[in-house]
């Protein structure tokens, strides 16, 4: 437990400032996601790479299996192979007459003779069943089987895990190590894949100094750089970084055309919000068009989504729990359309018990950083950071995950929750 954790915290849930009555209502996440991901489309350009190169890629062809898998019936314990009807009438002493490893093609099985065989070896002709050896007693050129085994006990057939011209990897798919199993088995040396996508990111901040660089007066590291990047490469992006980009207008301005001359999508951190030193905004108006500016949800209300010189652009906030989370909910999904990846883009989510309290309700949905812990009764908990600043960066190291707490509800010690696992939504 560290200092700015608290086992079961009471988490009062801060008041939101009076809205511009002018400002249009912030967008649901739902709706702000919809809106994202309906933007943008999947990168059209293929490129043919090794199998063994494929981890994190998304698969742009369908891969299709020239072979059966397995090629040929096979033995699936070692054991001995046998013929069903010499042991119909109760257990039986049987001639081994051969013996097959794995690799190593045998002889067709006479009758009342057993063959020695060990797994993944081919099932002999004649042989219909394989008993696995600690039911045998072997002695010499003999071995006792026990009666009546089952026609095809312990024969893996052919064709049982692929059939020749199965779709094995279905195109959309974000290939996974299993993935690269799977088509190595079906003999793929190849496979086709979406290109990179190409994203340029920076920081907006006059207050930014890199590590390595002494601070001044009012200035800090700059960690959302580094974060930032963590999660696009993570995502398999290939990344151009801008670096740190001064509280000016005109350099706004300068950085998004840059950004947008090469990249597939330009992402930004600070400078989304409304005060004088902020200029995303109006940089945005004045090269392209702004789409979405705020989401209803806590931290991370100020996101900027728009389009410049047609390359789309999402910038977060400038507090480095705000990216984290904002990056979470909405710029992975958004990078995982682009990389071409389809179906449900929502993470896996757990219902788990609360071992905190959010007594008063916010009008935003909220993602509070989270771990699991085992209750008394064996049960999952879920415990959350006691400070919910945006600015507390320890508190999304200390995390496993995220708990999302709907708008306008209460939780209790005890009420289910959603828990988001890290897991889910860094890859």
């Amino acid at each position: 437990m560290t200092p700015g954790q608290q086992r079961g915290a009471s988490v009062a849930t801060e008041q939101s400032g009076c809205p511009d009555s002018l400002a249009p209502p912030p967008l649901s996440k739902e709706a702000a996601l919809a809106q994202l991901l309906a933007a943008v489309r999947p990168l059209d350009e293929v490129e043919t790479i090794p199998t063994d190169q494929g981890l994190g890629r998304v698969l742009a062809r369908a891969l299709t299996s020239a072979i059966a898998v397995p090629g040929w019936d096979n033995s699936a314990m070692d054991g001995y192979a046998v013929r069903c009807a010499d042991l119909a009438a109760g257990p039986a002493r049987l001639r081994v007459t051969q013996r097959i490893p794995a690799g190593t093609l045998g002889q067709p099985l006479e009758p009342r003779t057993a063959a020695r065989i060990f797994t993944g070896a081919p099932i002999p002709t004649g042989a219909d069943a394989v008993v696995i050896q600690e039911y045998c007693t072997r002695d010499a050129d003999w071995v006792e089987v026990p009666g009546h085994p089952t026609r095809g006990a312990n024969i893996r057939r052919t064709g049982e895990d692929i059939c020749v011209g199965t779709e094995v990897i279905a195109p959309g798919t974000r290939l996974r190590p299993q993935h690269l199993g799977l088509a190595a088995s079906v003999g793929a040396t190849q496979l086709s894949v979406y290109r990179r996508l190409r994203v340029t990111m920076f920081a907006s901040g006059d207050e930014l100094v890199m590590p390595g660089e002494p601070l001044g007066p009012g200035q800090i590291y700059n960690s959302n750089r580094f974060t930032l990047k963590g999660l696009l490469v993570g995502l398999g992006c290939e990344v151009s970084d801008l670096g740190q980009v001064p509280d000016s207008l005109e350099a706004t301005m300068a950085a998004l055309a840059r950004a947008a001359a090469g990249a597939d999508l330009i992402l930004g951190s600070g400078g989304v919000s409304v005060g004088e030193e902020d200029h995303v905004k109006p940089a945005i108006e004045r090269l392209g068009t702004l789409d979405l500016w705020n989401v209803a949800i806590r931290p991370g209300k100020p996101l900027a989504f728009g389009h410049v010189h047609g390359t789309p652009f999402l910038g977060t906030p400038g507090n480095p729990v705000s990216l984290f989370v904002t990056f979470l909910v909405f710029a992975r999904p958004l990078v995982l359309r682009m990389q071409g990846v389809t179906g449900d883009l929502e993470p896996p989510a757990l219902k788990v018990r609360a071992d905190f309290d959010v007594p008063r309700p916010d009008r935003r949905r909220e993602f509070q950083r989270a771990r699991l812990t085992r209750g008394t009764d064996g049960e999952w908990e879920a415990v959350v950071y006691a400070s919910r600043s945006p600015g507390v960066l320890s508190s999304a190291a200390w995390a496993d995950g995220l708990v999302e707490i709907p708008a306008g509800q209460t939780v209790a010690r005890g009420d289910p929750v959603i828990y988001i696992p890290f897991g889910g939504l860094l890859s």
